[in-house]
């Protein structure tokens, strides 16, 4: 669970009860949004700084990913500070209170006044802070304070974070490349490459048993590494060698995800899996994502990765990925060329035997993609700077469509037509073939996400 921590502020001749009521209300709404926190409070200017001491002492019991500096009421700008230089490292919210009617008359304890002499002094001192205020009348903004704890917590997550990547630079593309030095410094993920050959190599020594336990949970549901999974639905039988081949690299690839403490997991696709060692890799990230629990993405997509795992950070969701076939006056049609987690799924995974072009057959995921309000978004470089290009749309079961190219009858491909304010505007803007969606409406979190980096929403 994401972890604040919470001091409560309140001028020494503010009646004490009231800062106290206060402070702890604001408290239970904050811990209501799924936040935890080491607290303390109230915290006063008083002479002998006793109160001060006391929030130190506290604090540095416990660790926690960001400070929630609540003004409950007027505070001298010192008091405030003495804590917060302790924790410059750290995220930091300013959160303003409210006052209150009472008998048809506002009262207040000046909680703006301390906010308004706070705010300029962080900013001139340079702490990394949102400051966010209550209105009278208006619910508690609490989910904007548990908002950007989420947010710094996700920063820091993704300081120490591995992406793998067997191989490098599928198809020669270009935007799917990432400068390790630059993505180090500005956001933290570390790009970690291993040779496809090892995952050969890996999978020739996986027993027979251990891939028929695999196919075996993936035919008639099951356990694989203590994770249940549901049973695959397919729509036309796949030869039983085809499975193997896939429990085989996918529990090779597993293994490295284990020893290395990968958190997301990218194959060299086109001119790798399919080329080189005659398998499409569909049903091995399908049980990567699903299993695993990793992010994935074909092609050697690295900053396609860290976008992933930037969202699935913020909103806890599988952050899958579609790319883009054709562009409407008002909509997007995304889709897949080969598999869709599980989790975003309207009835399961749906797969069949399937081939394109001159690649080798393999076991393609069909499943049809949930509707929905969708946060769609992808990271990239801009002259050097890192950009979010992100939209909110809404997902619809698309039309019939086909690839050309796939054996017939061509499988109905996982896709979405995403309905969007700008369309064209969307599409002049493109990054890349390969955008992350989540549900719902994540504008706001990613952004916070964002800002926290210094990255530039587009």
């Amino acid at each position: 669970m994401i972890k604040a921590g919470f001091v409560g502020f309140g001028e020494v001749n503010t009646p004490k009860d009231i800062i106290v009521k206060k402070c702890r209300d604001a408290l239970e709404n904050f811990e209501k949004q799924g936040v935890s926190a080491v607290s303390v409070y109230p915290v006063t200017d008083d002479y002998e700084e006793k109160d001060i001491a006391h929030a130190l002492d506290v604090l540095k019991k416990e660790d926690f990913d960001c400070l929630v500096l609540c003004i409950a009421g007027w505070i001298p700008t010192h008091a405030v500070i003495k804590i917060a230089e302790h924790y410059r490292h750290k995220p930091m919210v300013l959160w303003g209170l409210c006052g209150w009617m009472e008998d048809g008359r506002l009262v207040t304890t000046a909680d703006q006044a301390g906010t308004s002499a706070l705010r300029k002094t962080m900013c001139d001192l340079g702490y990394n802070f949102k400051y966010i205020y209550d209105i009278i009348g208006l619910p508690s903004r609490a989910d904007r304070v548990a908002a950007y704890c989420r947010a710094a917590s996700a920063a820091d997550r993704l300081r120490h974070a591995r992406v793998g990547m067997a191989g490098y630079r599928d198809m020669n593309l270009y935007g799917t490349q990432a400068d390790g030095p630059s993505l180090k410094r500005s956001i933290g993920p570390e790009i970690e490459t291993f040779e496809l050959l090892e995952v050969f190599q890996r999978s020739e020594r996986v027993s027979d048993d251990e891939k028929r336990s695999v196919v075996n949970a993936v035919k008639e549901g099951g356990k694989v590494d203590g994770k249940e999974i549901k049973a695959w639905n397919f729509l036309s039988e796949p030869s039983d060698e085809g499975l193997m081949k896939a429990a085989g690299y996918y529990i090779a690839v597993d293994q490295l995800i284990k020893e290395r403490g990968y958190d997301a997991i990218s194959l060299k696709d086109v001119d790798g899996m399919k080329k080189l060692l005659g398998f499409p890799p569909a049903p091995v990230l399908m049980l990567l994502s699903d299993i695993s629990g990793v992010c994935t993405i074909p092609e050697n997509d690295c900053l396609g990765n860290v976008t992933q795992l930037m969202v699935k950070y913020i909103t806890g969701q599988a952050a899958a990925y579609l790319e883009f076939y054709e562009f409407f006056s008002d909509r997007v049609l995304a889709g897949v060329p080969d598999y869709v987690p599980a989790e975003v799924t309207e009835s399961g995974v749906v797969a069949m035997p399937a081939a394109f072009g001159a690649l080798s057959e393999g076991i393609l995921n069909v499943s049809k993609v949930k509707p929905g309000t969708v946060t769609v978004c992808r990271l990239a470089q801009v002259d050097g700077k890192y950009v979010m290009h992100m939209v909110k749309g809404h997902g619809v079961t698309p039309r019939r469509w086909e690839e050309a190219g796939w054996t017939q009858p061509a499988p109905q491909l996982p896709g979405l037509e995403i309905v969007l304010d700008d369309a064209e505007d969307f599409a002049e803007k493109v990054m890349c073939q390969h955008y992350i969606i989540s549900y719902g409406d994540n504008t706001k979190e990613i952004g916070m996400l964002c800002d926290l980096l210094g990255i530039k929403i587009i």
